[in-house]
């Protein structure tokens, strides 16, 4: 390569974990270091918004932005951050699918601001302050971001090239873009850069097409190592969900939360995992008989607690519902 390329990060809303992803490529950031130049990554090096903003447009070879978009300020910079790059990657799953942040969708803006500034008892606030896009103090007049009533996804910002899906996005995703960008041999535009098979095709558990019995939480029960969580009563997202991630979580016990977003063929990964735990509960393929009664399945359902945190933890805004209708 006669020239390096020039690269960006930019952290929107999210916790700051995609940040230290990258640091997890460890030895392999030197390779990052012999074909890039990073020229924008706020948590790490000192450049201003007004230095970016500067920048001619198309400038940055590739922009990797992590975090979904829920205020004025984050809104700007994907802006501003598209028009800079000639390559944009929703990198992580709050840029890709919204994510945890997403689940705010739930609410609107006044009831986030009331349950965290007046009714949290953690709170002392008898005026009921909350905060304000601008406010005039004796230096002069200070401005806030606007929080916004709904998150949305990096692409339903701005137009995306690429995702790198993953809360975080695994090492070996990260550094597979990586080569994939020193060779030039990036995918179409529009794909996701993992693996097209799902979560269940990683995992080394055993599924013996056995009966529910009961529907656990995590903290409940003490999983069989080897037997598939699902067959054990623990919902497990890993059907519905694509893979890369090796199955990590569920090699220590923990059930597959669908951060890879949905599997792929798979529009909509909360509807894919409903349809999958009716398909389960349902009827038997071998016998031709359903394994549940009305009742018992109405029992196993009811049991199910937050459905909606359970199969749109990170995939909330990104879905047919995107958010809940806020009567005005």
């Amino acid at each position: 390569m006669s020239q390096k390329l020039k690269i960006a990060f930019y952290w929107a809303g999210s916790c700051g974990g995609c940040e230290i992803a990258v640091l997890d490529l460890n030895e392999k950031i030197l390779d990052v270091v012999k074909i890039a130049d990073i020229v924008f990554w706020p948590v790490a090096i000192d450049v201003k918004y007004k230095d970016v903003e500067a920048l001619p447009d198309k400038h940055i070879d590739i922009t990797f932005f992590n975090g979904s978009i829920r205020n004025s300020e984050q809104e700007h910079m994907a802006k501003v951050l598209r028009a800079k790059s000639k390559t944009l990657v929703a990198f992580g799953s709050c840029a890709h699918e919204g994510s945890v942040p997403g689940l705010a969708n739930l609410n609107n803006k006044k009831e986030i601001f009331d349950q965290v500034y007046i009714k949290d008892k953690s709170n002392v606030n008898p005026q009921g302050t909350t905060p304000q896009t601008q406010t005039i103090v004796k230096e002069g007049t200070l401005k806030n971001a606007e929080f916004y009533d709904t998150v949305k996804t990096l692409a339903q910002t701005v137009d995306v090239d690429y995702y790198l899906p993953g809360c975080p996005p695994p090492v070996k995703l990260i550094a597979a873009a990586v080569d994939a960008i020193a060779t030039g041999k990036l995918p179409p535009k529009g794909s996701v850069l993992a693996p097209l098979k799902a979560v269940c095709d990683e995992c080394p558990r055993k599924r013996e097409n056995k009966k529910i019995e009961k529907i656990y939480r995590v903290y409940e029960k003490v999983p069989e190592p080897e037997k598939c969580l699902m067959e054990q009563g623990i919902i497990c997202m890993g059907m519905a969900t694509r893979s890369g991630c090796g199955a990590q979580c569920l090699k220590v016990d923990m059930p597959c939360t669908g951060c890879g977003g949905p599997a792929p063929n798979v529009p909509e990964q909360g509807a894919a995992m409903i349809t999958a735990l009716a398909t389960i509960l349902g009827y038997d393929g071998v016998e031709g008989k359903t394994k549940y009664t009305e009742k018992e399945i109405e029992e196993l359902i009811n049991q199910v607690k937050d459905p909606v945190g359970t199969v749109y933890m990170y995939g909330l805004p990104n879905s047919i519902l995107k958010r809940k209708v806020i009567k005005k």
